[in-house]
């Protein structure tokens, strides 16, 4: 039997290699490239072509896979950097930068250390951006920084095959002077708020209390024009009685004044005692008188 074997191998011998041969050469040109990554592919030390995820084909012992490349999103470590703002402050800004590699044949063959590369560009960025604006634009416009800082970054590193996916300033710190300084103006700004409200609040009660005083003057203007169209209506009303009856609707009018004096006098509280002259007796005789002869 072991004889039969050696000699089936023995005569088959070279249909064997051809067929290991065959399978090795197959499965030495098939390359599976997982979803987050790509392969950069060389022949001779050349360039030959970018594989992409899932099952690939290469020329067996003339390519070969010589760079394996992730596209996942990538953070570069916070860095920090000293910056001086367009009014002479010293800031230290923290940054970080997202991005993710879409052509890794530019990131490859153009540049050595992607990550200190993109370092060294954002720190040049923000020096730069940051010295265009005052300290309080760089506070207040934060957003709009950001903006510009990953515009120009991002036509920067478009050469290396990068994508920036983000940009971040994480904080902009003051040394301690500059730090008194602000809380100093900020203080100051709040007591000048605090006086102009103040002195807001006693103009509007000024304005208040002028008002309140005016309508009580028109008012009372308003009551002693009643009053006045009142007592010259009565007057009218006398005078068209006299121009009608003559001397006795005269009298009569003046003998009734009095007796409402007399009235008015004797209401007042207490005991007392009222001395009238004879001509007020006189005065009641004459109305009775009167109102006896008008009715």
């Amino acid at each position: 039997m072991e004889d039969v074997i050696l000699g089936f191998l023995g005569n088959n011998a070279v249909f064997l290699l051809l067929f290991v041969f065959l399978v090795v050469v197959v499965f030495a040109g098939i390359r599976i490239v997982p979803q987050s990554d790509k392969f950069v592919v060389e022949r001779f030390g050349r360039l030959r072509s970018v594989l992409g995820p899932g099952i690939n084909f290469i020329v067996p012992f003339l390519d070969r896979v010589a760079h394996k490349i992730s596209i996942l999103e990538r953070q570069l470590p916070t860095n920090s950097q000293d910056a001086i703002t367009s009014d002479n402050v010293l800031v230290q800004v923290e940054s970080s930068v997202f991005y993710r590699i879409i052509e890794p044949e530019k990131t490859v063959y153009r540049i050595r250390d992607i990550d200190a590369a993109i370092a060294t560009t954002v720190a040049g960025i923000v020096r730069s951006e940051i010295g265009t604006l005052e300290l309080d634009e760089v506070q207040s416009n934060r957003a709009q920084l950001i903006q510009r800082i990953q515009g120009a970054l991002e036509r920067i590193v478009d050469d290396w095959g990068i994508e920036v996916t983000r940009a971040e300033i994480l904080d902009v710190n003051l040394d301690e002077a500059t730090r008194a300084a602000m809380l100093q103006q900020l203080n100051a700004e709040r007591a000048r708020r605090a006086q102009v409200t103040e002195a807001e609040g006693s103009k509007r009660a000024v304005e208040l209390n002028a008002d309140a005083q005016l309508y009580a003057a028109e008012q009372l203007a308003k009551a002693r024009r009643i009053q006045a169209d009142a007592e010259a209506y009565a007057t009218g009303v006398v005078a068209a009685a006299i121009q009608e009856n003559g001397i006795e609707a005269a009298q009569y009018q003046v003998a009734l004044k009095q007796v409402e004096a007399l009235t008015e006098v004797g209401k007042g509280a207490g005991k007392q005692t009222v001395l009238m002259p004879t001509s007020v007796l006189d005065a009641f005789g004459d109305a009775f008188k009167l109102l006896k002869g008008r009715a």
